[in-house]
């Protein structure tokens, strides 16, 4: 740990507060009650955390949580209460509250609270990030990089587009419909995405179909929901009558938190965010052509000209793809712009289309990461684009 971790505690433990003072990796400041508190927290207040007990002089640690989290400047600050006794009933209300966690004093571990702290800190710092996305708060293209997109689209849709008028033909010839396709794609914003049609007029309505079956990115089938008669493991180890975490009670069924939360994580990890049909069968003979060559990709040149993408940035997803990214992690990949090429596709199309979802999801917020950090160098984009010219030609559609 670099620096010593601030915790705000609110409270009249001896024993928590000794503990706490003898960490050498914590900078204790004590309040003892509730004034105390709101006098501490005053602007120009920084923190990592507040440690507060249940009952307070002057009110309680709810009411306090419910003040600290009026003001946007303590976001990233964990709130942890501690109560002398575990009440099922305290627990429950804490977490409807959002209250980051809950302790039973005397802490066990004044280590493993740390460790928790500097989690929910991290826990927090993204999602205030996740959140900015969703409201719109997203970065800016640098003006280096606009200028070099418009001059590489409008001198390259000069140079090939006697190639899409022959290859529009060529589709039309094959198969009824237009030679385009129009869809919504998701990138920093909604836009309508271009492509030359590469498969028979009406796919769409197959997708659901195949999607089962073919999926590139589908994970081990998982279960279709939560099972009420599955034992929880911790709960077999409590005394009879005792849970591991309070009951919740649903679709008169009881399941204990930890444990359906468990079970959650495990339906949606079996849930897919992303589709790739493998050997698409609604694919036509010229649509196999123009994807194993890129070519029905150079429509996409107009929606760099409109500042709907970027040569380089993030694949945009279809807007059924992009509503199921919503954790915080995955949807950092947001932040940059949509390309037409980038980190991910060289990655897939160098492995000739073979590459698992977490792949995917790594490699889409490394490029995040570095279209936002202040490391961020035109010419890492130029070296992608120089990756991207040896792997278009490919054995696998993708």
């Amino acid at each position: 740990m670099n620096r010593k971790i601030k915790i705000l505690y609110v409270g009249k433990s001896v024993e928590a507060i000794g503990q706490l003072e003898k960490h050498e990796n914590i900078s204790l400041q004590v309040a003892g009650n509730m004034l105390q508190a709101e006098n501490f927290l005053e602007p120009g207040c920084v923190i990592d955390a507040i440690v507060c007990e249940y009952q307070l002089t002057g009110g309680d640690g709810m009411k306090l949580n419910s003040l600290v989290r009026k003001q946007d400047r303590f976001n990233a600050v964990p709130f942890i209460l501690v109560s002398e006794r575990f009440e099922k009933s305290l627990i429950r209300k804490s977490f409807m509250l959002l209250i980051d966690d809950f302790y039973v004093l005397p802490i066990a571990s004044s280590v493993d609270l740390v460790d928790r702290i500097l989690f929910l800190k991290d826990h927090r710092k993204k999602e205030q990030s996740s959140m900015e996305v969703n409201q719109g708060q997203v970065p800016r293209i640098p003006l280096i990089k606009r200028v070099f997109d418009i001059l590489v689209a409008g001198i390259a849709l000069i140079l090939v587009s006697p190639v899409m008028i022959i290859i529009g033909l060529a589709i039309r010839l094959e198969s009824k419909g237009r030679i385009y396709y129009v869809s919504k794609r998701v990138g920093q914003k909604p836009f309508d995405f271009y492509k030359l049609r590469s498969m028979r007029t009406g796919s769409d309505s197959q997708l659901g179909m195949l999607a089962k079956e073919k999926n590139q990115y589908k994970t081990s089938a998982g279960q279709t929901g939560i099972n009420f008669s599955r034992p929880c493991p911790r709960c077999n180890e409590m005394p009879e009558g005792e849970s591991c975490s309070p009951i919740l009670h649903i679709s008169n069924e009881k399941i204990c938190d930890y444990w359906y939360n468990i079970q959650k994580k495990e339906v949606e990890k079996s849930k897919s965010s992303f589709i790739k049909i493998v050997d698409d069968p609604r694919v036509t003979r010229v649509g196999k052509f123009i994807r194993n060559t890129s070519i029905d990709e150079l429509p996409q040149l107009f929606n760099v000209l409109k500042g709907d993408m970027s040569i380089v940035g993030n694949r945009p997803l279809p807007v059924y793809e992009a509503e199921r990214l919503t954790q915080d992690q995955i949807a950092k990949r947001f932040l940059a712009p949509a390309g037409i090429t980038g980190l991910w596709q060289v990655e897939l199309r160098g492995k000739g289309g073979n590459m698992s979802e977490e792949e995917r999801i790594r490699l889409d917020n490394i490029y995040a990461d570095h279209f936002v950090g202040n490391d961020y160098s035109f010419w890492y984009d130029l070296k992608l684009i120089l990756r991207t010219l040896p792997a278009l030609f490919q054995k696998a559609a993708v």
